[in-house]
């Protein structure tokens, strides 16, 4: 006998923050915000049926199963963090020590810190280690009030452990109580151990580890590192190019210390281009005209003490702007996206309208998923609820203020024990 599955009605809800009808690309005052009073969300088979005035469906759905607020809450969609690393293994507090101690990215690196100190610590994690420190860390990210997070390879720079990592990274997929999508970073840096030249690793990359991601399903997404320390323009445009034509998408992390990634990212037609705290004002106009989604990674300025990523002049430009934790062991170690967005967003003049959409509909952008990132008919049911009456709280105290409930699919993942 098949189970008919009721109809779950949410609130009242003090106020609703749909991000309905916000425009993909530019910038948004907050009198754009749809913020519907006294609101109800009606969740069927993991999705939003309906949503509009409490009352109204609470006699409409007079039969429906109840999640009843009791105290003003501000509901949203759950947030979408769509540029983390959080697969390693070990500690770079030494390298913080370092960097605040005036030390150089050079010098860390020549002292045994920097990337290659997580490749070791990652390469000899076990898999029950890896898979149990990113179980851990998207439940944290959940507590924060994000029900999406990408998550990268890149710690394991050789064929087999760059294919470990991913296998992991899926396994944790499934085991996770948010969606996580993996990315193929096997192109972060040419590893140490490599004895052939960073373009020979990129082609060893093209030849056996992409075909292997592809047949395993382990990723529809590449990323590449194009920076002086890292890829030049040159060799990244040659892998790219492989990669696209293999059929994954493409993402770059550009113009962090230096420009020329987000150029190339603008000509080859990548998804996403992240970091951009180098760009200039050429590169600003190349990017916000494209259809490229600018991601700026407020943890890694924070985290290293630099620029953040032009967001205004972005914006301003009609570029598309996202904002993304960036979570990882050396430049972004806290991972909270919502303190990080709240900082960014006092350091660029960004609005509310323009944080909220940068890590909700506008970072699903990002990732090329359209189903979510907004409170509407026929969107998955990811939002989350705030013990406030007022939406402007929850960055106006800059993280302080936590979700007090946390949904995916219609399903409660997470409840704050604070209430």
């Amino acid at each position: 006998m098949n189970l008919v599955i009721k109809p779950v009605l949410f609130g009242p809800i003090t106020q609703l923050l749909t991000m309905k009808g916000l425009p993909l690309r530019g910038a948004l005052s907050d009198n754009r915000l749809q913020i519907l009073p006294d609101a109800g969300i009606v969740v069927h088979h993991g999705k939003i049926f309906e949503y509009g005035n409490y009352k109204e469906l609470r006699y409409q759905y007079d039969s429906a199963e109840k999640v009843e607020f009791t105290t003003d809450v501000v509901v949203l969609p759950g947030f979408i963090d769509c540029h983390t690393h959080l697969c390693w293994a070990g500690s770079r507090a030494s390298d913080f020590s370092m960097r605040n101690a005036g030390l150089s990215y050079l010098e860390i690196a020549e002292s045994g810190g920097g990337i290659w100190d997580t490749v070791t610590q990652t390469r000899e994690a076990s898999k029950e280690h890896l898979l149990n420190h990113i179980l851990y860390r998207t439940s944290r990210m959940k507590s924060w009030g994000v029900t999406t997070a990408e998550v990268k390879s890149g710690y394991g720079l050789s064929v087999d452990e760059e294919i470990r990592l991913l296998r992991i990274i899926n396994e944790a997929a499934k085991l996770a109580d948010i969606d996580i999508i993996p990315t193929c970073l096997a192109a972060h840096t040419t590893p140490k151990d490599y004895f052939g030249s960073a373009a020979m690793y990129l082609t060893e990359v093209i030849n056996h580890v992409l075909p292997i991601v592809k047949s395993e399903l382990l990723s529809n997404r590449v990323d590449i590192f194009v920076e002086r320390s890292a890829f030049d323009v040159s060799g990244a445009y040659d892998f790219l190019t492989n990669a696209k034509a293999l059929g994954f998408d493409l993402s770059i992390h550009a113009d962090q210390f230096t420009t020329g990634g987000s150029t190339l990212g603008v000509k080859l037609g990548a998804i996403s281009l992240d970091h951009l705290e180098a760009s200039t004002d050429s590169e600003i106009h190349a990017v916000a005209t494209s259809d490229c989604v600018a991601v700026a990674l407020p943890g890694a300025s924070i985290g290293l003490g630099g620029p953040f990523a032009p967001a205004r002049k972005l914006l301003d430009s009609g570029g598309i702007l996202a904002i993304a934790s960036d979570w990882n062991p050396g430049s972004a170690p806290m991972g909270d996206l919502i303190i990080q967005a709240s900082i960014l967003a006092v350091n660029q003049k960004l609005s509310m309208s323009e944080v909220l959409s940068g890590v909700t509909f506008r970072a699903a952008h990002a990732l090329g998923l359209s189903d979510r990132g907004i409170i509407h008919e026929d969107m998955i049911a990811d939002f989350q609820s705030y013990d406030t009456s007022d939406y402007r709280e929850i960055l106006y105290q800059q993280g302080l203020l936590k979700p007090s409930g946390v949904w995916k699919n219609g399903v409660k993942i997470y409840e704050s024990k604070l209430g």
